[in-house]
């Protein structure tokens, strides 16, 4: 049975671990609103592109004179899958979920007897896919002294994996990442983008095609859209990350907050009951010698 100064000095403990996590959490709620701001601010613009990009790439459809971004290689045996994660921990199972579907992609492709290659975007990530495919690992994206993700960044790494595309590295890409929902709910999600894979959004089916007349031809305009669009998904990708990622710390540091709170209560509970019984045994004692005299 613990002492009296042992349970003392580790309520002391728990309670200086309750207020780093609750400085914590603060200051991802703060950080949060800003990152959620950004995602939803980029989504209409990444959605109407997309809806754009969608519309000339059906009326393109399987020409031979298509972009390369576009038609592909022709086939899939060499995979790039890029995994973005954060570059902290202490934010639950986000990195974790990330992983865990690209493993299964990972495992899913090799079992079809396709040649598998990693990227990874942020430390999380590469540290957890390190253990089991650290031979498929070609790259490793540091974020770490980026304070905001800009543009830029993301038009860094889609000039990496489109170099890589140009010189034959590989045939499909994939990108994964968490889709923002609420601060208890991120999605990890896995999206093509080379060969481009464009939806048309609802109501856009043919609006696209009969607003606008492009020139010069599509082709031509998709040779210069499709290496943005890679881009585009990218950023669209780090800014989801950036909001799952405070989203799911301060969830991950309220609930953490919490169960401080309760074991202090505990370890309170349990404190004065070894105080009493410590003051109990003192008065029998005190009571015994003087019953003795």
């Amino acid at each position: 049975m613990p002492s009296l100064k042992d349970l003392k000095n580790r309520i002391e403990s728990v309670k200086s671990t309750r207020k780093i996590t609750k400085a914590m959490q603060m200051v991802a709620a703060a950080k949060l609103r800003r990152a959620q701001e950004a995602a939803e601010a980029s989504r209409p613009y990444a959605e109407r592109f997309n809806g754009v990009m969608a519309s000339l790439a059906a009326s393109v459809g399987d020409s031979d004179s298509a972009p390369r971004l576009l038609a592909g290689t022709g086939k899939d045996d060499v995979q790039l899958l890029v995994v973005m994660t954060s570059e902290r921990g202490l934010c639950g199972g986000f990195n974790t979920n990330i992983v865990k579907l690209a493993r299964a992609k990972v495992q899913e492709l090799l079992a079809n007897g396709k040649t598998v290659k990693i990227l990874t975007v942020g430390k999380k990530g590469r540290e957890q896919l390190k253990r089991d495919y650290e031979d498929l690992m070609i790259d490793h994206v540091d974020l770490s002294e980026v304070k905001r993700i800009g543009y830029g960044n993301a038009q860094d790494i889609a000039r990496d994996i489109l170099g890589r595309f140009d010189a034959g590295e590989f045939d499909v890409a994939t990108v994964f990442y968490a889709k923002f929902q609420s601060v208890i709910s991120q999605v990890p999600t896995a999206q093509q983008i080379i060969p481009a894979s464009y939806e048309t959004a609802e109501g856009d089916q043919d609006g696209a095609s009969t607003l606008f007349d492009y020139e010069p031809d599509e082709e031509a305009i998709l040779a210069d859209l499709l290496p943005r669009g890679v881009a585009t998904q990218i950023f669209s990708g780090l800014l989801e990350n950036g909001a799952s990622e405070q989203g799911a710390r301060m969830s991950a540091m309220d609930n953490a907050t919490r169960n401080a709170g309760e074991m202090i209560d505990k370890l309170t509970i349990e404190f004065n009951r070894s105080r009493q019984a410590v003051i109990t045994n003192e008065l029998i004692e005190i009571i015994s010698g003087a019953e003795a005299l």
